[in-house]
């Protein structure tokens, strides 16, 4: 196999998982680990992936930035969709509901059909959905993010600080077993924490490709959340760290 067509399935491989080890990449490509090392040093170079000791990692892994929610809403749809078909199904009548902003989470939405639950949110957009659908919704408020269309500050934990939830329903950045649930802004993740700690019971809703990303701010250990997706990771760690559903299309 020559040079790029390795360099091609390298990066394949890291922009589905995330993560990958010399070891690994020696079984898959069947080339030597002086090989794999030299590639690479070379792909690290070109920018095109983060090298670490025994292996690499993917260059989303530690971003900072956030894509728009519109640019958000168009990838990997129908997994987020499945996703949010199964969460609404977990809603009962006597539920008290915290469901976050984000493009995953949002997907609940058309699905929810209880009336009698209650529903709290600090999405904008969610809380026009909810209410259109004719369900009993409160909307926290706070100072808005751009980039998420999210109530955050200082003000939103104080609202989120009045309720006690039975279930929360989460979106996450990224998620590692070293650095748990990640997102890039402080004042968000601050939310998030606050609603997963006013909540019975929490789950982070997160395609496959959330795994094995870390961003700059914690917002949840692993062990805080059961993690609802389309894929489990490989890697067994993150089973024995928290509960993790595979949910089918």
């Amino acid at each position: 196999m020559i040079a790029q067509e390795r360099y091609k399935k390298i990066l394949e491989y890291l922009d589905t998982e995330g993560t990958v080890t010399v070891a690994q990449l020696t079984a898959l490509l069947g080339a030597s680990e002086a090989t794999i090392r030299r590639d690479l040093g070379v792909l690290a170079k070109d920018g095109k992936l983060n090298k670490v000791f025994g292996g690499a990692t993917s260059v989303r892994r530690m971003g900072l930035e956030e894509e728009s929610v519109s640019r958000r809403e168009t990838i990997k749809f129908e997994e987020k969709d499945a996703i949010g078909r199964y969460a609404a199904s977990l809603i009962r009548d006597e539920d008290f509901v915290f469901i976050d902003s984000g493009t995953t989470t949002a997907c609940m939405i058309p699905y929810l059909t209880n009336t009698k639950a209650t529903y709290v949110t600090n999405g904008v957009l969610h809380a026009y959905r909810l209410l259109q659908a004719g369900l009993n919704v409160h909307l926290i408020g706070g100072k808005l993010r751009p980039s998420t269309e999210a109530a955050v500050g200082a003000e939103g934990l104080r609202g989120i600080s009045n309720f006690n939830f039975t279930k929360a329903f989460m979106g996450t950045n990224g998620i590692t077993v070293g650095e748990g649930f990640t997102t890039p802004d402080v004042e968000e993740a601050a939310m998030k924490g606050g609603a997963i700690g006013r909540s019975f019971i929490s789950f982070v809703l997160a395609d496959h490709t959330k795994f094995n990303r870390a961003f700059s701010v914690t917002f949840a250990p692993l062990s805080a959340c059961c993690i609802l997706t389309d894929r489990m990771p490989k890697d067994k760690k993150y089973s024995e760290s928290t509960i993790i559903k595979e949910v089918s299309r």
